[in-house]
């Protein structure tokens, strides 16, 4: 009796360690749960325990692989349940640890680039659309995705300082390409360019409106020092002019009055019928030269009548007219159609 009392006090502790759970003292669940009676060998399909408590669903390829692959060990909880304790971050923390954010349980393959691209600041759109990542996140593995900037010039700083037509650096023009140019373009060459706000700087309307695209017919490409007169950007239409000479006349170089924005002919300035007639009448013929009347350069609404009509042959005319005045508007005001009486 006492042999078999002292095998006990060595036999019982053995059995109570043998009799411990291999998956931790924390472990409480019934083996039934998983094992069955025949084993130790747990089948997936036999397995009743609810995964969803541990607040780790198994969904998609996690439904399907061995417990084994992610609890290396037997104590279940030793296991992290973000997705760097299981897999390698092939993208070097460039994209953070939460691979849901662009996987899902099914593959590894991204379905939702657009949409990512468009939470993160930066949606793709027109040529954007077909370039593959790695021609804009460029790095040795082609893996690795640090983040470039949205700005147009973290990826087109080369073509800003290699354009030529007109040169950007030169023209001081703003490295943000989006005021000239569409990100919807299908195309890579950059056209057409458009500036949206320049009337806010100079209407273009009429024929200008039609060379709106045609940007360096005006700049020249100098985008700071265009002129935004007519005679700034006309000057050898206006010297060139010969019907009537322009330059020989001594023509206003505001081409406004005469001309509209749409074409040069026919011209608007009706002298004769809105103004004074010098074309018909008695002062056809009888002149040369625009300055002989508007003697102010420049300023064709100002005009001289006593330059021509001069004393004392005008006095000597109005002997008796009350009220007469040597003086140009009062001249126009009797006279409006330059008839002599």
């Amino acid at each position: 009796m006492r042999r078999i009392l002292i095998s006990l006090v060595f036999l019982i502790p053995g059995l109570l360690v043998m009799a411990q759970s291999p998956h931790g003292e924390d472990f409480v669940m019934d083996c039934a749960a998983c094992h069955d009676p025949s084993g130790w060998r747990v089948s997936l399909a036999n397995v009743t325990f609810d995964h969803g408590t541990t607040h780790f669903d198994l969904e998609g390829t996690h439904a399907l692989i061995d417990c084994r692959e992610c609890h290396t060990s037997f104590v279940f909880d030793e296991v992290e349940n973000d997705c760097v304790s299981c897999h390698m971050d092939v993208h070097s923390q460039s994209v953070g640890n939460d691979c849901v954010r662009c996987h899902t349980t099914d593959n590894w393959l991204v379905d939702e680039i657009p949409e990512l691209h468009e939470e993160n600041g930066f949606p793709l759109l027109g040529v954007h659309t077909n370039l593959s990542c790695v021609e804009c996140h460029i790095n040795e593995t082609n893996l690795r995705f640090d983040r470039i900037g949205n700005d147009c010039a973290s990826c087109h700083l080369d073509d800003y300082q290699a354009t030529q037509n007109p040169s950007h650096v030169a023209g001081g023009y703003p490295t943000d390409c989006l005021p000239c140019h569409s990100p919807l373009s299908l195309d890579t060459d950059w056209q057409p360019a458009r500036f949206d706000i320049h009337d806010e700087f100079y209407a273009l309307n009429g024929a200008h409106a039609q060379i709106a695209d045609d940007c360096a017919a005006c700049h020249m490409g100098d985008y700071n020092n265009t002129p935004n007169t007519c005679f700034g950007c006309h000057q050898d239409d206006y010297n060139m002019a010969s019907d009537p000479n322009h330059a020989q006349l001594s023509f206003s170089t505001n081409c406004i009055p005469c001309h509209t924005e749409d074409a040069w002919e026919p011209s608007t300035f009706d002298h004769d019928g809105a103004y004074f007639p010098i074309f018909s009448g008695p002062h056809q013929g009888v002149w040369d030269n625009c300055m002989e009347c508007h003697t102010t350069p420049n300023s064709f609404g100002q005009f001289s009548c006593v330059g021509c009509h001069r004393e004392p042959n005008t006095g000597n005319k109005h002997i008796g007219v009350q009220g007469y005045v040597h003086e140009s508007n009062a001249c126009f005001s009797c006279h409006p159609l330059g008839e002599a009486d």
